[in-house]
């Protein structure tokens, strides 16, 4: 059985998150992100450019985590995927938009100091087994 992936999206927030409601009555947390953008220089080198920004939006317990820990400014990882739609310009042309859906989300530990609180999510607190050492190899 292959390993089960999805798409992800590592930036920083650029806007306050802002807490809505579906016309169905879910939970759906909208918000600006920017993703860092480097350019590989014939040397090796990498120089820094201006960085992309998009629209991100989550929904449901996501969106309720996401409103309460998240600030403009921090760095996160996200796992979703692309939502393309359509909206119609102020001229009646149809314009296709994309936004990313979070499923998970969480703060990029390779930029983000914090503080692991073990909780009501944690495993319980188990010993370690040992690991079997490999058997020899004969030659």
């Amino acid at each position: 059985m292959s390993i089960p992936t999805q798409m992800s999206l590592v930036g920083f927030v650029a806007s306050a998150p802002e807490l809505h409601f579906t016309k169905q009555g879910a939970e759906c947390c909208r918000l600006r992100v920017g993703v860092e953008q480097w350019c590989r220089e014939v040397n090796g080198e990498f120089t820094k450019l201006d960085p992309t920004f998009h629209d991100m939006v989550a929904f449901e317990g996501t969106a309720r985590e996401t409103h309460a820990r998240f600030h403009k400014g921090d760095s996160f990882v996200a796992s979703g995927y692309i939502h393309e739609y359509e909206v119609e310009s102020r001229t009646g042309v149809g314009i296709v938009k994309e936004e990313f859906v979070a499923r998970k989300i969480g703060h990029n530990a390779n930029r983000t100091d914090y503080v692991v609180q073990r909780g009501r999510h944690a495993a319980p607190e188990r010993p370690l087994s040992p690991v079997p050492e490999p058997p020899p190899i004969a030659i």
